[in-house]
């Protein structure tokens, strides 16, 4: 409280990373500061921004469609082929869209999301226009899910905005995170759940078409098996039907599939092999869009 108060009397903002190095023996580990930060949020009935004290930001986000613009008057010009850092919330004045965005596409890991920007994937021609893609590195922060709701809330209704998670139940809690908003920042679901996130995939039944077998996925762990009950013991109001359903056929097959599969299994043909990853991705956007443009 004593950082908090003299970073708002010195109108400064500092980082969780910032607090936790100014007394590393006390805190002993970055997730006691992450927890005392968001309980006194939460029990001054504030947003954590109204402390002066932000996440260090994380995700990245991929496509010239969107130009940000920055309260300090700076303006960061997104690119199709490498991550731009995101910003927090607070640090951003506006958006600027130059081009149409026809998708979005939120990505859980950033090997993918890398591999994607390196393929210049947001104007791949067989896509329905150009589009965005985030990671927020799995689970995301704060200004990651910031992002994702401002899109979210501005850009036309008819636009998706997909997740590529691993199939199992840690890929979608995370899913759930940005659909529906985090038990630990639940004073702030309103500000940052985005509702209109949808899931993509990867699911398990779909893997019959790329001609991977059960015996190539990973068994689930216990781990995974506590957390895909405890997503089950969900209300259906944040537990939409298919993932239900995608969780009880994990438990029943007793494997999960990764979306690094999609990247590592070939595909063959006329052309050079090349994996699955990018044909998938335009289709099930394509899809996605399709069934969502509005028609004359």
């Amino acid at each position: 409280m004593n950082h908090a108060h003299q970073a708002l009397d010195q109108g400064i903002s500092v980082t969780k990373r910032d607090l936790y190095y100014r007394d590393v023996a006390l805190f002993r580990s970055q997730a006691v500061v992450d927890r005392l930060v968001d309980d006194l949020a939460a029990t001054l009935k504030q947003d954590r921004a109204d402390l002066n004290i932000r996440a260090t930001s994380k995700g990245l986000i991929c496509g010239s469609c969107l130009v940000i613009h920055l309260v300090q008057g700076d303006v960061l010009r997104l690119s199709d082929c490498e991550g731009t850092l995101i910003p927090p919330g607070e640090s951003i004045h506006r958006f600027e869209i130059e081009n149409p965005i026809a998708w979005v596409l939120v990505i859980e890991k950033e090997a993918i999301f890398q591999t994607l920007c390196q393929l210049r994937f947001t104007r791949h021609p067989t896509l329905p226009g150009p589009g965005l893609i985030l990671t927020g590195k799995g689970y995301p922060d704060i200004a990651t899910r910031q992002m994702v709701k401002a899109l979210s809330d501005h850009l036309l209704e008819y636009v998706p905005i997909v997740a590529l998670v691993d199939s199992d139940a840690y890929g979608l809690d995370i899913l759930s995170v940005y659909k529906y908003g985090s038990q630990g920042l639940r004073h702030e679901n309103g500000k940052l759940a985005a509702h209109r996130i949808e899931w993509l995939g990867i699911r398990a039944s779909e893997l019959s078409e790329f001609d991977i077998d059960v015996d190539m996925l990973i068994p689930i762990t216990k781990h995974d098996q506590k957390k895909a009950l405890e997503m089950l013991r969900r209300p259906s109001d944040v537990l939409p039907p298919e993932w239900r359903k995608g969780l009880t056929r994990i438990l029943k097959t007793r494997r999960k599939a990764e979306i690094e599969i999609l990247a590592s299994v070939r595909s063959h043909g006329q052309e050079p092999e090349r994996s699955y990853l990018v044909p998938y991705l335009c289709h099930k956007i394509s899809r996605f869009v399709s069934t969502r443009c509005p028609h004359d």
